[in-house]
């Protein structure tokens, strides 16, 4: 069995238009939304042996502020993952070693959202996906395959979907 999980980066600004979409930060509505959802996942018990992030600024600050309520994080940057293509993000996915169990993707949209969509098979959250994957969501795939390279399109089991909204208000 392996678990996919596709975070999207939290709120980022818009403030200071010297900055490149790179070199975007969150604001502060993301970084509070970022802190309680690192609450929630260490709260539900989520762990993983290997994330897998873009290096953009608003997806590094998303993991920061992960890291302050969940506990330490060690992702990898790639810049594959960086605006990626729904091919890129599946390539990435299915090479992943098999040694790991579950994998943390945590990148941008609409990446996250289509790469999620591809690989669950229909059902209500696959329908609240599909009708809008926010800023800060996480969704979690199971795929019941011994190895990454076996990950299909509708191959999996959305078994979650969470969104910084439905931990309330703060």
């Amino acid at each position: 069995m392996k678990t996919l999980t596709l975070l999207r980066h939290a709120k980022s600004g818009w403030d200071d238009p010297s900055l490149s979409d790179f070199e975007r930060p969150l604001n502060a509505r993301g970084r509070n939304a970022v802190r309680a959802m690192g609450r929630e996942m260490r709260a539900l018990g989520l762990a993983f042996d290997r994330i897998v992030a873009s290096p953009a600024a608003r997806v590094t600050e998303t993991i920061d502020g992960l890291a302050e309520s969940y506990g330490p994080l060690a992702p990898v940057y790639d810049e594959n993952v960086y605006l990626a293509s729904l091919d890129t993000l599946r390539d990435i996915v299915r090479a992943t070693d098999d040694a790991h169990e579950t994998l943390l993707l945590v990148g941008h949209n609409p990446g996250m959202e289509r790469l999620a969509l591809l690989l669950s098979r229909g059902g209500t959250l696959h329908e609240e996906i599909a009708l809008k994957y926010p800023t800060g969501a996480l969704a979690e795939i199971a795929f019941p395959v011994g190895h990454w390279r076996d990950v299909a399109e509708s191959g999996g089991t959305l078994t979650r979907f969470l969104r910084p909204r439905d931990l309330g208000p703060d």
